[in-house]
């Protein structure tokens, strides 16, 4: 399911680029060639509307599909590198077992007579 919609918002966030691209800082259509923007086939004020509809809807998609993601993958972290890992949680030294006490040598016995 992450995979579907992290391909799905790769998808949208190059066609969010794309129509931004195209977009004239004027407001002024496609800023390609004349301010007729794509021809005969829409005026340059219609061409402008359509873009700008259509940035704010991809943008709205972006936003959901990053939210969703986002909700998807939470508490699902993987340590993938050693830097990722938390340090070993350091404890105070144990106190040392006293040494036991050492043993007397042997004294041989005193010959009797």
């Amino acid at each position: 399911m992450t995979t579907v919609l992290l391909l799905i918002h790769l998808f949208v966030t190059i066609a969010l680029i794309g129509v931004v691209l195209i977009q004239r800082s004027e407001g002024g259509g496609l800023g390609i060639g004349s301010s007729q923007g794509m021809g005969a086939f829409m005026s340059g004020r219609g061409t402008a509307n359509l873009l700008t509809r259509t940035t704010a809807i991809l943008g709205a998609i972006f936003f959901a599909l990053s939210l969703s993601l986002a909700l998807l993958n939470r508490g699902t972290t993987v340590a993938r590198s050693i830097l990722d890992t938390p340090p070993p949680a350091t404890t105070a030294p144990a106190t040392p077992a006293p040494l036991p006490a050492p043993a007397l040598p042997a004294v041989p016995a005193a010959p009797t007579k």
